[in-house]
């Protein structure tokens, strides 16, 4: 009974490989560029402005390789 189902997963399987991979024709929708009406869709793209982020902005943000930042977090005792 097992070694049925897991052939049948396996098959399963290799199906839906097929499928998405374009081998029965026509490949997924999403297989393309995705939203790229989005693009068309911009208000004035040219006026977004970046900045690079102040220390003080930048607080919550992870450093790789750095300590892990303490939680802001108070705790008190509990009351019996």
């Amino acid at each position: 009974m097992l070694r049925w189902l897991i052939a049948l997963l396996v098959l399963a399987n290799l199906l839906v490989f097929a499928v998405v991979h374009g081998m029965f024709g026509s490949s997924l929708p999403a297989a393309g560029a995705r939203e790229p009406h989005h693009l068309l869709q911009q208000v004035r793209p040219e006026t977004l402005n970046t900045r690079p982020l102040r220390p003080e902005e930048a607080a919550d943000q992870p450093q790789v390789g750095g300590p892990a930042p303490a939680a802001n977090v108070q705790a008190t005792p509990l009351g019996q």
